[in-house]
């Protein structure tokens, strides 16, 4: 045992080095990775080693590395904006909730109605947590949202309230019902083709001017309904994807046997046909989730607001790369996350068909 463990350790210097430089191609891909590393030797400069990490005043950030002081100093207005400081708290187990639900939810075999009626639970919750006005909390008008908690409650809302929508503008597509089948051609084709920026812009400007006068929704409420009509549009064509990979059998097999349409869909159809369409389905997840930072066009105060907002205070000497870069380090951590947790899902359901 010893012998062969040294063995393969003896062999995998040789291993890397035939792997770096046994052709061509492989030399040619080591050499300018090399050169990267080596121009990006400024930055790691500038990021960790002249870095500023903590100063007596803000004046002190001048020159030199980054300014990750004035992450310090500005953490609670790129984490909750406007939020007023006494209810932070609020913000803050909001943030805890989400986190505690993603986990709960990451466990196939937890899913179910059950789990549904826990999210629903958890986003009210939620929702009386950030405004407030019942139970002893003071209230928080929508306008003083901000940060992170916004952006989480956008994502998870649009992409919970888009696919039933989702699911039934892909199954009208595929039905054989000319006006149903219509309808949602025309639904998904013209959400599809307009940029998000300019539903965004319908949301907050033209939808009021069709509402009644005794009709009001605030610019939170406006702006996640846009998002939720272009997550469902965008889900719908994925959904459809993978109803079309399944065989028409199925579905004519479970209405022999006297089960009705609906059940057979919801038992049957759906759980393999979204099986076939999971890195699709991520790609959309993770598109959402950074499409949320867009809701900045229409006055909606979301993390990377806050961040603009921060890196304009006149007192620091304009440290703004450091605040979009930190607010870019919680996107890339939520997306990776979300990309990680759908290869091993994907790779678990792939392992259980083949056994």
């Amino acid at each position: 045992m010893t012998r062969s463990k040294s063995i393969t350790s003896a062999a995998f210097p040789l291993r890397l080095v035939a792997r770096l430089w046994g052709d061509r191609m492989s030399a040619v891909l080591t050499l300018v990775s090399i050169a990267i590393l080596v121009a990006l030797v400024p930055v790691f400069e500038w990021a960790i080693l002249d870095a500023h990490w903590a100063v007596a005043a803000p004046a002190d950030c001048r020159g030199g590395g980054a300014c990750w002081a004035f992450i310090a100093a500005k953490l609670r207005l790129i984490l909750f904006g406007l939020y007023p400081p006494e209810a932070q708290w609020r913000a803050i187990l909001v943030i805890a909730l989400i986190l505690a639900l993603v986990l709960l939810t990451l466990s196939p075999r937890l899913w179910g109605g059950r789990l549904m009626l826990v999210w629903s639970a958890g986003i009210a919750v939620m929702l009386v947590l950030m405004g407030g006005g019942i139970f002893g909390l003071s209230p928080v008008p929508t306008s003083k949202w901000g940060g992170l908690p916004v952006t989480l409650l956008l994502a998870v809302l649009s992409l919970g309230l888009a696919f039933p929508f989702a699911v039934i503008l892909a199954l009208g597509r595929r039905g054989s019902l000319p006006v149903v089948r219509g309808l949602s051609i025309f639904l998904i084709e013209i959400v599809r083709g307009l940029p998000l920026v300019g539903l965004l812009f319908v949301a907050a400007i033209l939808l009021p001017l069709f509402l009644p006068a005794d009709w009001t929704i605030d610019k939170l409420g406006r702006t996640l309904a846009a998002l939720t009509v272009f997550a469902a549009a965008y889900l719908a064509e994925v959904i459809r994807g993978g109803l079309q990979g399944l065989p028409p059998g199925q579905v004519e097999a479970a209405q022999a046997l006297g089960i009705p349409y609906w059940k057979a869909v919801w038992h049957i159809v759906l759980p393999q046909a979204i099986q076939k369409v999971i890195p699709p389905l991520t790609n959309t997840a993770i598109v959402m989730v950074k499409n949320t930072s867009l809701v900045l066009i229409v006055g909606v105060f979301d993390m990377l607001s806050a961040a603009r907002s921060a890196a304009t205070d006149p007192a620091w000497p304009a440290p703004s790369i450091e605040a979009y870069l930190f607010v870019a380090g919680i996107y890339f951590i939520i997306c990776f996350g979300i990309a990680r947790y759908s290869r091993h899902l994907e790779t678990g359901i792939k392992s259980r068909s083949q056994s």
